[in-house]
């Protein structure tokens, strides 16, 4: 989402201002380039020089410096932004903004930015619940600012509460999320992750190697572009995407029930979870102990196929599966398409390298009931979500316009 962006990162004077340097390697990798202005009271927590280092670019400090003036100017800083990010803000700064008071190099490239600012503010708890603060911050949100919630936790000053400066990368999503088209926003979007877990006993159960990793980068990229989201989740080693509705299952048969309670307000189920296609006809009440023979017979029961019953009753919703497959990848991947009644299915073969379960890329091929086959390369999964997302905008748009 960042790649090619040009973004203006100002830094305040508190002791977070020190986050500021992840948070900018974190714009760097992501391929946008970077400006950093940073306020003298800043310059005494980190040095210029930092930040010079890992953008590449001069900082700039001071409004009145003939040279950097020349060099950028803080008018045409402003102008070349596509995103303004204020991380650390001080009740200072933010003060500075609300009354519109430009005294510096950083109040006044802000003032002069036509794009969208994120503000993130950093400071003592009481600091942050005083009356005058709030009152400055909410006329900032009047005015189109994109206020960042603080985090809540320990503080510098020897307080605990609410006031500390979000995770790097929690202001790194959310800056992801100001640049992407919100073409998405009204829809209700339930996607389905990870594996499902089916007990054998207290100890021990079957799943498979599912991650969840593509799952997730669906929800969050569908969160980013104003879709309200629910995540329904087996057990998986990540944290769900900010801003999404968090629903965590274990068995399939929960995750059918709880699909089913969230099906009413969804208008596109995206299901990306491994559900295991089996479980024990019973659980033992205790652990199974090793027996003498060199064998354990179990015997076991079709889960419910979850797709396969919301497809026969979608309606006008949008449905998208996918299809992990090690052979006969479009044969299989289009005899689930017709059999669920879907509108788009995700192939992938597992057997390729980087495709699949526990990697954080994928190669896929997306399918339509009219027998459109679309071919993507490796690609990191955020990319794929991306793209998938693209194409349901797309389904949703030519479905409104023929109801139209």
């Amino acid at each position: 989402m960042l790649k090619g962006k040009k973004i203006v990162l100002g830094v305040c004077g508190g002791i977070a201002a020190y986050k500021a340097v992840e948070l900018l390697r974190l714009y760097i990798k992501a391929g946008a380039e970077v400006f950093v202005v940073m306020t003298r009271h800043a310059q005494e927590f980190v040095t210029p020089l930092t930040f010079q280092t890992l953008s590449g670019n001069p900082v700039h400090t001071d409004l009145f410096n003939l040279y950097q003036e020349k060099e950028i100017g803080h008018i045409s800083l402003a102008d070349r932004a596509d995103l303004f990010v204020l991380a650390p803000a001080t009740a200072n700064v933010i003060g500075k903004l609300a009354c519109g008071i430009a005294d510096d190099l950083l109040t006044t490239t802000v003032m002069a930015t036509k794009a969208p600012v994120l503000v993130v503010p950093a400071m003592n708890v009481n600091m942050w619940e005083n009356s005058i603060y709030r009152e400055n911050e909410e006329r900032l949100r009047r005015h189109g600012y994109q206020i960042m919630e603080p985090a809540t936790g320990y503080l510098a000053c020897g307080w605990e509460g609410k006031g500390k400066l979000p995770d790097p990368s929690a202001i790194f999503a959310a800056s992801e999320a100001l640049l992407v088209p919100k073409d998405l926003a009204g829809e209700v979007i339930l996607v389905t992750a990870g594996p499902t877990c089916e007990p054998l006993d207290p100890v021990r159960y079957m799943s498979n190697n599912s991650s969840g990793k593509m799952g997730y980068a669906i929800a969050k990229a569908a969160q980013q572009r104003g879709a309200r989201v629910f995540l329904v989740s087996g057990p998986v080693a990540l944290e769900p995407p900010s801003g999404v509705e968090y629903y965590p299952v274990k068995r399939a048969q929960e995750m059918l029930a709880t699909v089913e309670r969230l099906w009413e307000p969804t208008t596109v189920l995206i299901k990306a979870a491994a559900v295991a296609d089996y479980r024990p006809r019973e659980v033992a009440e205790g652990k199974i102990k090793k027996g003498e023979g060199e064998s354990l017979m179990l015997e076991l029961v079709k889960n419910p196929d979850i797709l396969a019953q919301l497809g026969a009753k979608k309606g006008n919703r949008l449905l998208v599966g996918f299809a992990a497959e090690t052979d006969d990848l479009l044969a299989n991947a289009r005899k689930k398409l017709t059999a669920k009644n879907l509108d788009l299915i995700v192939a992938n073969d597992i057997a390729q390298p980087g495709a699949g379960f526990d990697v954080d890329t994928n190669i896929v091929r997306l399918l339509t009931p009219d027998g459109d086959v679309e071919a993507l390369p490796l690609l990191a999964k955020s990319e794929v979500a991306t793209i998938l997302l693209d194409r349901i905008a797309s389904l949703l748009c030519t479905r409104r316009g023929s109801v139209e």
